[in-house]
């Protein structure tokens, strides 16, 4: 196993910065200075024994969280379903620690028929189609709300996964969790990626979310697996907040 011990976000977003893609038989790894995230590293998992720090401080930020933000879920869950047809509460399918699927719950921010339409948009539109295909994300979805942009923009809509939290399925930190077309993106790093439970917040998340590219994305998830600590999950729960603040990549 590759070590690095844990540093500031500052130090790691540096390192992301200074990546560069090599190819190695055929196949690309991530080089970040000295440190490389190539195929032939094991990585840490969240299920060897000893005291479970993470599963300690997400039960006790969500409780807290919970308390504080009480009342926001509830104004924001009946703005969703009053300005817009459908639930409040959107449950997408995801895939978890050990490749296991479960249910991420966010506040609706699409149109119900979002599923067809993005159909409809990716068959007649070229230019969509290969941003989605490259990012898997639109800049301008024609599917989201005109509430659903405010959310996005806030992460205001990534509220309800502290029940995620809490039940187990995902993290405060973490990577973000993919769905299952995503899987082929992360090749053999898939692997790390099911090592930990998926995040709310990560280093995605603090570095830019989507103005990174998806591989950049991939080599982050894996750095945070295999230097993960409760220093370096605290670092980024501070470092969220001021990123949530500035909206860079969000939408």
């Amino acid at each position: 196993m590759v070590a690095m011990p844990a540093q500031s976000i500052a130090s790691t977003r540096s390192r992301v910065a200074k990546s560069e893609d090599r190819p190695v038989n055929g196949q690309a790894f991530f080089k970040y200075g000295d440190y490389s995230l190539d195929d032939e590293c094991d990585d840490a998992d969240e299920s060897a024994k000893g005291f479970d720090w993470f599963r300690v401080l997400d039960i006790v930020l969500s409780l807290a969280a919970l308390i504080v933000f009480a009342p926001l879920l509830l104004v924001v869950g009946l703005a969703v379903k009053l300005t817009s047809e459908g639930p409040a509460i959107f449950r997408h399918r995801r895939i978890g620690r050990d490749g296991r699927e479960f249910y991420c719950c966010k506040f609706r921010t699409m149109v119900c028929d979002a599923d067809k339409r993005l159909a409809a948009l990716l068959r007649d539109n070229p230019a969509a189609r290969a941003e989605w295909e490259r990012d898997h994300k639109l800049r301008n979805d024609p599917r989201i709300t005109p509430i659903g942009a405010f959310l996005r923009k806030t992460s205001l809509d990534e509220l309800p996964q502290i029940f995620n939290v809490l039940m187990g399925t995902m993290s405060w930190v973490g990577p973000r969790p993919i769905v299952a077309g995503e899987v082929v993106r992360y090749g053999r790093r898939f692997n790390a990626y099911c090592k930990v439970r998926p995040g709310i917040t990560g280093l995605w998340q603090v570095s830019g979310r989507n103005d990174t590219s998806y591989r950049r994305r991939v080599a982050m998830d894996v750095l945070y697996v295999r230097t993960r600590s409760p220093l370096l999950y605290s670092a980024i729960i501070v470092r969220t907040i001021p990123a949530v603040l500035r909206q860079h990549g969000s939408y």
